[in-house]
């Protein structure tokens, strides 16, 4: 049944795509995933086809809501050639990081596969009708975005210039960032066998053979076994509860979302009062910084590494919730929301990592380096066994209030995910703003926690670093808001379709 719907989507063509979809009598569902896949066409060096995410989805019935795991694996079934096929690259970029780049880096992507089984459960339209609108981006071309843009300054060198087809799209004749329209070749017709043969086309089949094969090629390990054998994983979202608030957020073995909720419990009702000023006191931020603190630090000494994630993970979460704040003192991505006016609400954070620099041949599709993501690969490089999930930040969020307003919020920006997405849902549950000024307001951060050099981040101008928060909100009485982050080139729609 046709109903209105909410777009939060980081950029305007994205949102355009869940408005065409929403006006063809998609649901909340369908709008987000053709928002989706258009990111994944437009938004480049930050998302890919070859990329991992999490769905998380309330049920417009009021039932408990469910994450569904598209996250990277490791591969190498075809392969015992471990170690090779990468280099590090520095750069200044998120304040400075070393990334590890090349075939070698190229993990298993999932995020595809992922959105196939959010819509074989609750989407409404057909599965082709969906991809159509990131054909039509593809074959027509687009302009780099603002965070495309920002993110290239610092590598369309060393990350986008060394392989030739890469390096061709990315730049002008001059060698400068192009300032035209981007088409990428191959990509409309990859997009067409996606739509024809349905999200298994990226594991199985010649599209699959062809990323396999150029990765083996190049000395990478991502092989045809390792494609074929990925399957989504569909979890019961972990469950939180602020005031008259229940949040269902990304379980192990993902750590954004233990973060998320963590710091969503240590709130302690902050901010204490009603933010009639729109700004935290100074006391209100003291204690986000606390509570940032102890959860990213337990997150860097406790999460990463730990022989069984999941079981870490219950203590750690038990241990917030009997002592407080008191028991925890002693980790390049888009994001979409949706809500319909029935409460479906969809929370989608899709990631490629920094990109390994490669574009398997004949595909226009640029490869992920997410076994490249050191920080969220503590065992190495390749350390994991074939077929293990990787680490990662991810958060998608979605709320359902005792009165049954439904909310879905996520937010891009690597370890700044969680504390962006938190600090947006503080400021609109306990300090009384609206949703857009709660998505607004300035942030703080706090950069390796616990580490000898940790640094209080505070944000006193708009910035990318702090994230792109996208929310989307469905009241009782079916009226719809949505909400995009003046820090990157958010875009909202509101769909009302005539009865």
């Amino acid at each position: 049944m046709s109903t209105d719907v909410a777009i939060a989507a980081p950029s305007e063509v994205a949102a355009d795509a869940g408005e065409q979809i929403a006006r063809a009598g998609g649901n909340a569902v369908d709008a987000a995933i053709a928002a989706v896949l258009v990111t994944m066409v437009n938004e480049v060096g930050l998302v890919s086809l070859s990329s991992g995410g999490f769905v998380t989805v309330q049920p417009g019935d009021g039932s408990a809501p469910v994450t569904i795991d598209g996250w990277m694996d490791m591969p190498g079934r075809d392969t015992t050639e471990l170690g090779g096929g990468t280099w590090d690259v520095d750069t200044g970029y998120g304040g400075g990081v070393t990334i590890t780049v090349g075939p070698g880096a190229v993990a298993t992507h999932g995020s595809v596969a992922a959105l196939g089984q959010t819509h074989a459960r609750w989407g409404s339209l057909p599965w082709a009708e969906l991809v159509r609108p990131a054909i039509d981006v593809a074959r027509s071309g687009f302009r780099l975005s603002a965070a495309s843009r920002y993110y290239l300054e610092y590598v369309h060198e060393s990350i986008f210039g060394w392989d030739a087809a890469s390096r061709a799209i990315v730049h002008d004749a001059d060698g400068e960032i192009t300032t035209g329209a981007v088409v990428v070749p191959d990509l409309a017709a990859t997009l067409e066998i996606i739509a024809a043969e349905g999200p298994r086309a990226m594991h199985e089949g010649d599209l699959a053979r062809a990323i396999s094969a150029d990765v083996l090629d190049r000395g990478g390990l991502l092989g045809a076994a390792d494609l074929a054998a990925y399957r989504p994983v569909v979890r019961a979202s972990l469950a939180s509860r602020l005031g008259d608030w229940t949040f269902g957020t990304n379980p192990p073995p993902a750590v954004g979302g233990v973060c998320v909720a963590a710091m969503l419990a240590l709130l302690d009702g902050h901010p204490r009062s009603p933010l009639t000023d729109l700004r935290w006191s100074q006391a209100d931020v003291d204690h986000v910084v606390r509570v940032q603190r102890a959860v990213l630090a337990a997150r860097l000494d406790r999460l990463e590494g730990a022989a069984d994630l999941a079981a870490e993970a219950a203590t750690l979460l038990a241990q917030v919730d009997t002592g407080g704040l008191a028991a925890l003192e002693s980790g390049s991505t888009a994001h979409v929301s949706t809500t319909d006016a029935a409460g479906l609400a969809c929370a989608v954070t899709v990631s490629s990592g920094y990109s390994s620099g490669m574009i398997a041949a004949g595909t226009g599709i640029w490869l992920n380096n997410c076994l490249g993501e050191q920080e969220l690969n503590p065992r190495g490089l390749h350390g994991l066994a074939p077929g293990t999930r990787l680490l990662s930040n991810m958060a998608p969020t979605v709320g359902r209030r005792d009165d049954g307003t439904t909310l879905a919020i996520g937010s891009p920006g690597a370890d700044r995910i969680t504390t962006a997405i938190v600090q947006a849902v503080a400021g609109f549950v306990n300090g009384g703003l609206g949703l857009q000024a709660a998505v607004n307001h300035p942030r703080v951060h706090v950069h390796r926690a616990g580490r000898p050099t940790e640094e209080v981040k505070v944000e006193t101008e708009p910035s990318m670093y702090f994230g792109g928060v996208a929310a989307t909100l469905r009241r009782p009485d079916g009226h719809l808001v949505a909400a995009a982050d003046p820090r990157r080139d958010g875009a909202v729609r509101l769909v009302r379709l005539d009865r």
